[in-house]
């Protein structure tokens, strides 16, 4: 069996997380990195969609998490987006970084970012 890992790169969405009250209220930009590793590489000699990950849903999922209800610290919209993506049947692991490009700190900076890796639970 091969290693398939499918990738989103630059996700960016507007969505209103953070610690303080003007994230919430005024929101900004924030991107995300998406790496799903699978399980199978079933969809390699079937070329079947139904044998992998649909990465437009997956993407349009991502964008309504991050789109969606405030949350006070990157770790915890990390979680929510890996816990989507291990939703799909044929993702074993996956690891996500949310970065926000322009954060509110008095340092000149590309982005502060929070990267989680999570796997399916062996059951």
């Amino acid at each position: 069996m091969s290693d398939v890992v499918v990738r989103i790169r630059g996700l960016e969405v507007a969505g209103r997380h953070g610690v303080h009250e003007a994230e919430r209220v005024l929101g900004q930009r924030f991107v995300v990195d998406l790496d799903m590793v699978l399980a199978t590489d079933a969809a390699a000699a079937s070329d079947d969609l139904a044998d992998t990950v649909d990465y437009a849903v997956i993407a349009d999922d991502v964008a309504g998490i991050v789109a969606g209800e405030p949350v006070a610290l990157l770790e915890r919209l990390c979680r929510l987006i890996a816990d989507r993506a291990l939703r799909e049947p044929v993702v074993c692991a996956v690891t996500v970084t949310v970065a926000k490009p322009q954060v509110a700190i008095p340092h000149v900076l590309d982005d502060v970012s929070v990267t989680l890796h999570a796997e399916r639970d062996p059951a």
